[in-house]
């Protein structure tokens, strides 16, 4: 099934019911005062967070919701019915976003959190509300408010603690096999992985996380090439990156250029990005031999300058992979002690992924722009004219949960 990781939709909130004009009319009480009830308010929308769901696909075959209307008021000083409130549910890592202010409405980050979207209109007033010392019998009502519309865009990013970077068959999708019960497709040729996969990796009893393997990346990327441009954005919510440089490429490559080559396309795509913490993993150490492991291994390290952390190991064989593992899940949780000893620790990092997925979606528009613009120009249309078959579906991913 098709995986939807953005959808366009028209929200409309209820509008609030009119007040109502009535008098009190008896027997034997011909001359009542006023008694009109209030309306009811209208229904508001709200956006809720569901982890049975890992998909938008159906907001895209629906793309209008309006949420129930208040009643009018009535005689005898009944108040109109209140408008349901109606719930959108969506997977969790969702974000909401106002496409005519170009806000960011909220995340949904949490199964069974709210977000109101859309607030219902508000009743009116029946002319019971009018009654005074000086107007025993007012005429006067005021109609209900009109509920809000906006224009929304849901946006859902892949919730990962740890993401994969690299060249086509650097080894992500093997580590991802050999770490977890994620089964991505393994092959000798680029471009294997064509979907995000997520693996669930459980170091000891109670003590996991979640792993995220993207189609590789080529030199280009942050321009449009290959397919890394559509799930680079997956990667903003990664606390760690690991980027796997394949120290024996089939192709006679340098490993070096390699790494240096995905690096630029990162700095390209997302500054802030970039400068994540990164560690670097050199895969397929078995491929050389024995006693030059080491040396090729140094060698890399100081050409490149690289001052964080360095692992090898040889995914096919799983030596190594669980090293790696042990060390993520320890840093994991010092990053999570030092969140919950310093709440300031929390703002700073949603500050900093706002900023991240704010670059992304600029990087990303910008590029289907200009996809845009070449398709009208290669069919002789003026690059400002209505082209009624541009669509998102190519833009269409599909993501696999794996525990």
């Amino acid at each position: 099934m098709k995986f939807v990781d953005e959808a366009k939709i028209s929200i409309y909130a209820g509008n609030g019911g009119n007040g109502c004009l009535s008098f009190r009319r008896e027997k034997y009480i011909p001359k009542g005062g006023p008694d009109g009830g209030d309306g009811g308010d209208g229904g508001s929308i709200y956006i809720e967070g569901d982890d049975d769901l890992n998909t938008l696909i159906d907001y895209r075959f629906q793309p209008k919701y309006r949420a129930q209307n208040g009643s009018s008021g009535k005689g005898k000083s009944c108040t109109g019915a209140k408008g349901e409130d109606l719930v959108l549910k969506v997977p969790v890592g969702t974000s909401i976003h106002d496409l005519g202010t170009e806000e960011l409405l909220g995340d949904i980050t949490a199964d069974g959190q709210q977000l109101l979207i859309a607030q219902g209109g508000f009743h009116g007033l029946g002319n019971i509300r009018y009654k005074s010392s000086v107007n025993r019998a007012p005429r006067q009502t005021s109609p209900g408010s009109d509920g809000e519309h906006r224009e929304i865009k849901l946006e859902l990013k892949v919730l990962a603690d740890i993401g994969l970077l690299g060249l086509p068959n650097a080894g992500k999708s093997t580590f991802i096999r050999a770490v977890s019960s994620a089964t991505p497709k393994v092959a000798d040729y680029p471009f294997t992985t064509l979907v995000p996969n997520l693996g669930v990796v459980k170091v000891q009893e109670h003590r996991s996380f979640v792993v995220a393997d993207i189609p590789g990346l080529i030199g280009g990327a942050s321009e449009g090439a290959g397919l890394g441009i559509r799930f680079l954005k997956h990667l903003t919510r990664c606390r760690i990156l690991l980027h796997l440089v394949d120290m024996a490429p089939l192709d006679g490559s340098d490993p070096v250029e390699n790494m240096r080559s995905i690096t630029e396309e990162l700095q390209k795509f997302s500054p802030t990005l970039a400068q994540r913490e990164i560690w670097l993993v050199l895969n397929k150490v078995d491929m050389l031999p024995e006693d030059e492991v080491e040396e090729r291994c140094q060698k890399l390290v100081y050409t490149l300058g690289w001052k964080g952390k360095i692992f090898s190991m040889a995914a096919i064989s799983q030596r190594g992979t669980m090293l790696i593992c042990q060390h993520l899940m320890e840093r994991l949780e010092e990053i999570k002690v030092a969140e919950n000893a310093d709440p300031d620790l929390i703002d700073a990092e949603l500050s900093e992924q706002r900023k991240m997925q704010a670059e992304a979606r600029e990087r990303t528009e910008e590029l289907r722009q200009r996809h845009h613009e070449q398709r009208l120009l290669a069919k002789g249309k003026a690059v400002d004219s209505d082209d009624d078959d541009w669509d998102d579906d190519d833009y269409d991913v599909e993501v696999e949960y794996k525990e």
